[in-house]
This record gives structure tokens, C-alpha cells and sequence, in this order.
């Protein structure tokens, strides 16, 4: 228990290190953006763009990899006509640092979100994470005005969702809390949670347990046979998708 409580970094974040002379091989037009964090660090992502953009996309993603393999999601929110920035937390890609804390963490997120707004109208960006990126993304969405949530596989909280993986971990060793739930009571936009009913890693009922924090307006949409990966490819979860984004007024 104690390596576990001094070494948690290692046991929450999945990270993959790129070379700054990474080349990225997507086929469409792209920027890579550096993001100055509060204390200097330089983070990275990149923002996909769109002919005659209706807004943004400000994607937080899952946990393993970088935006070398997560930055094909743009597909799916590019298709509806949004730009699409995709941000690589510390010590992800090829972003500066590691992450340490759980203020950090939320800083770097705000710090990225500060620099796209001046490019984008805070009404027409739409602030969306992934299972890790969740907590980050309901947090910002509560202490930010942007258009609309959205969160794919999120967990109630880290103390929820280690409890369901390792029952044996006591809550209070826990550094991050990753508190969606106290987070997505105070989003004043409306919120959009997608889960899959086959989630191996967070399970669903994670989903549900968020709705008494949610406003009544707001939605829980269940993907049958979508597991935790792979949701942004899932035909259903674009059809529904566009639904919520065509309602939006």
C-alpha cells in the first residue's frame, strides 16, 4: 500500500512519449498548437480544421496512448462541420513535464482551453472527454460557458471506479479524486454522457450513478455492445451524436 500511495502517477497514467520531431501522417489539415502551462511547462496538441467551421471541439482524451492514435477522432466531430483540438496532457505525447498533482492536471486543461478561446467564441465550442479526460472535462465545463458536455465512459469518481477494479485499495490513499460527480452538478450547458453497456474497464452503471447530479434536461445515452475503446468509430454513437449537436440551440 505504500509504493502505491508515493507511485500513483504510475499506476493512473498511460502515457506515450513522442520525439519532438514526431511527424504526424493524418490526411487532412492540421495544426500543432504549444500550450504554455502556469509554470512554464510547454504542452501540445493538435487542432484539426474544417473548411466553414461552426465552432470547436475541445477534446480531452482516454488514457494510453497520445494524440498520434487519439487524433483520428476527429473524424467523427470534423464530419458535423466542427474544428477539433485535441490536447496531450503532461508527459503524453510530445507535451513537457509529468503529471504530478491533480490541481496541475486541471491547471494545464484551463491553460489550453484559455489559448483556444481567443480563437474561437466560448458559445459555439463544445467541451467532450474520454474515460481519464471525463473528470477534467466536467470540471471545465462547470467553471467555463461553453455550448454543450460531453462525456464518453465517464467514472462517478476515481474512489468509485477503484473500488469496482481494486477492491482491496482503501479510498483514502487515493491522491487524485477525479470528482465528475461534484463537478457535472455545477455545468450550467447542457450535458451529453455516452457509456457502453459492454465497458470492461468503467462499467456502466458509472453512467447512471451521475444522473441524480445532472439537471433534468440532460441525457444518459447507453450504446449496446460498445465496450470502453473505440466509441468515436461506433456508428451509433456518431447517429447519436449528431442528434444532440442538432438539438443544441
Amino acid at each position: 500500500m505504500t509504493v502505491f500511495s508515493l507511485q500513483q502517477e504510475s499506476f493512473i497514467f498511460f502515457p506515450e512519449k513522442l520525439p519532438r520531431n514526431y511527424t504526424f501522417d493524418f490526411d487532412t489539415t492540421f495544426e500543432e498548437v504549444v500550450v504554455p502551462a502556469p509554470d512554464g511547462i510547454q504542452l501540445h496538441g493538435l487542432l484539426f480544421k474544417t473548411a466553414a467551421p461552426k465552432g470547436l471541439v475541445f477534446y480531452l482524451h482516454g488514457n494510453a496512448g497520445s494524440v498520434a492514435s487519439w487524433g483520428w477522432a476527429h473524424t467523427a466531430y470534423t464530419r458535423l462541420g466542427y474544428d477539433f483540438f485535441i490536447l496531450d496532457y503532461r508527459g503524453y505525447g510530445k507535451s513537457e513535464g509529468a503529471i504530478e498533482n491533480e490541481k496541475q492536471f486541471y491547471g494545464d486543461v484551463q491553460a489550453a482551453y484559455d489559448k483556444l478561446k481567443k480563437r474561437y467564441s466560448e458559445d459555439q465550442i463544445i467541451v467532450a472527454g474520454y474515460s481519464i479526460g471525463t473528470a477534467a472535462a466536467a470540471k471545465l465545463a462547470s467553471e467555463n460557458n461553453p455550448k454543450l458536455l460531453i462525456l464518453q465512459a465517464p467514472y462517478y469518481s476515481l474512489a468509485d471506479l477503484a473500488k469496482s477494479l481494486y477492491p482491496i485499495v482503501p479510498a483514502f490513499l487515493l491522491k487524485y479524486k477525479f470528482e465528475t460527480h461534484r463537478f457535472v452538478e455545477k455545468v450550467k450547458a447542457p450535458v451529453a454522457i455516452f457509456h457502453g453497456a459492454q465497458d470492461e474497464i468503467i462499467y456502466h452503471g458509472s453512467a447512471e450513478k451521475l444522473k441524480a447530479h445532472l439537471k433534468p434536461s440532460d441525457e444518459i445515452i447507453i450504446l449496446d455492445g460498445q465496450g470502453h475503446n473505440g466509441m468515436n468509430e461506433n456508428p451509433d454513437y456518431q447517429r447519436e451524436l449528431q442528434r444532440v449537436v442538432a438539438e443544441m440551440k
